[in-house]
């Protein structure tokens, strides 16, 4: 079934406000997403439902059929491994990357998102952080928790981001708090819930609380 870019967007939109929240998706939260009108939304989901792409319940939401879920699934799957390719491959900064895998996760093309796959060896994370599906649709999940809960004396590393925005990771860059920095808590504050933590068992530095709340790290060493 071939759909329009913005049809797409939309099966991606609804995918992503499940992930991330758990339920699904409303139209005002779709709207927000994807910085459109209500009205507009209500239309497009109209289309898609026709499609079976999507199911709407009153007062349940939107979600996404077994044929809508697979295709979001897909499309997730190519712009996270373009990602992967733009960095890797091309020298791009994490914070660059998102419009252009935008751009280019429409490709129509299973065999040429089979070969970059391969050709990328087959990653099971993209540059922030997140899990990219397989061929299947399949996708791996490793336990991580928020700087925001990790406790004093533990040492995660950082495998992920929680605010994709160019903004944040540009800021992640300037205090050289990326992907695979180690990190340990040294000190927590009521007032504010800021932390002071330790990179790389080498700097401290200050970081705020919505900061801390937005990265994930894996626990490699509890030292309490």
């Amino acid at each position: 079934m071939n759909l329009s870019y913005t049809e797409e967007n939309y099966l991606k939109a609804i995918y992503h406000i499940k992930m991330k929240s758990g339920v699904n998706a409303g139209t005002n939260a779709i709207a927000e997403a994807l910085m459109t009108a209500p009205a507009s939304v209500t239309d497009m989901l109209k289309k898609l439902a026709e499609k079976n792409l999507v199911s709407y319940e009153k007062y349940k939401g939107v979600r996404l059929t077994e044929l809508g879920n697979n295709m979001a699934t897909q499309l997730v799957r190519k712009h996270r491994l373009w990602e992967v390719f733009l960095v890797e491959k091309l020298g791009y900064s994490w914070d660059e990357v998102h419009d252009i895998a935008e751009q280019l996760e429409h490709i129509h093309s299973d065999t040429l998102i089979n070969k970059l796959d391969d050709f990328l060896d087959n990653p099971r994370f993209d540059p922030h952080g997140d899990p990219i599906p397989d061929e299947n649709g399949k996708i791996y999940y490793r336990k991580q928790i928020l700087i925001s809960n990790l406790q004093n004396g533990i040492i995660g590393e950082v495998v992920g981001v929680n605010e994709h925005s160019p903004e944040f990771l540009k800021y992640l860059n300037r205090i050289q708090l990326n992907i695979g920095t180690k990190v340990k808590v040294i000190e927590k504050f009521a007032f504010d819930s800021s932390q002071i933590i330790m990179l790389d068992n080498q700097k401290e530095i200050t970081i705020a609380y919505e900061v801390a709340k937005n990265i994930f790290v894996s626990i490699i060493n509890n030292e309490s």
